[in-house]
């Protein structure tokens, strides 16, 4: 008998359904079916009430639009953030709306390998990174990319300039270049701190982090318009910031504190 891979078999819950089997009932024959038809349920036939799907299995996520207009970005295409946008942010929600709805079936599936069922948790957990950082990437869009406000205090209190700052975020990025990641500036609300994170995929962030501002750093973000020079990418994109918005994140986050 074959043997199937854990990546195999996890395809087949997300592609082919969850794995539950209903056993059919075997087919009546015609006359039977059509007395059957005229007759009216009995109450012990009639079936139970269904229960609710729990709202976290409901798989309902939807896309956000765009805050800002494609066509006025500085050195990024419409084509670019289009594709992005339906592609790789949309199709990272479809993609938690099936796990979601894979997990519900699976939880009523009494045999399933525990193994199979933390592979689709770690699914999810990588499709929500990655529709929370898509989200505030493009919702960091869209400005004129001079920094000021609370977080230019911020910057200064913790990296001594902007210039530093700009040079440690840019040198993060670089490093990303080619393959996949993001960069993320962070405050985090347990220490107070604020920090430029690596993540190499969707699910890597710092506990109590919250983002102030998102660079995507893969290839889907960049290639269509500059092919491998990441580095000019990262200068249209800090062209582009749109540091009100990075304002609104700092000033939300810093009357928090979770110490």
């Amino acid at each position: 008998m074959n043997r199937i891979s854990r990546r195999q078999a996890l395809g087949n819950l997300l592609v082919g359904g969850a794995g539950v089997t209903l056993a059919s009932h075997q087919l009546m024959d015609s006359a039977h079916a059509n007395e059957l038809s005229t007759e009216k349920p009995s109450a012990s036939q009639t079936s139970a009430p269904t229960t609710p799907t729990p709202m976290v299995f409901r798989g309902q996520h939807q896309p956000k639009p765009l805050p800002f207009d494609m066509t006025k970005l500085k050195g990024i295409s419409e084509k670019l953030i289009k594709s992005h946008w339906e592609n790789n942010y949309r199709g990272a929600i479809s993609a938690l709306n099936t796990v979601e709805q894979r997990l519900d079936a699976l939880m009523k599936e009494k045999d399933l390998p525990a193994f199979l069922y933390g592979d689709l948790k770690r699914e999810e957990l990588i499709r929500t990174g990655s529709m929370i950082l898509h989200e505030q990437y493009f919702g960091n869009l869209g400005g004129d990319g001079k920094a000021g406000g609370k977080v230019l205090e911020l910057i200064k209190k913790w990296f001594g300039s902007v210039e530093t700052w700009e040079a440690e975020f840019r040198k993060t990025a670089v490093a990303l270049g080619g393959g996949s990641g993001w960069v993320v500036l962070s405050y985090n609300l347990y220490t107070g701190e604020l920090h430029n994170y690596w993540a190499w995929d969707h699910s890597n962030s710092t506990p109590l982090g919250r983002p102030l501002l998102v660079l995507d750093m893969y290839e889907h973000a960049y290639q269509m318009d500059y092919g491998a020079a990441a580095a000019k990418y990262i200068d249209a994109f800090m062209l582009n910031v749109n540091w009100e918005e990075v304002n609104r994140r700092a000033e939300a986050a810093t009357k928090i504190s979770l110490a």
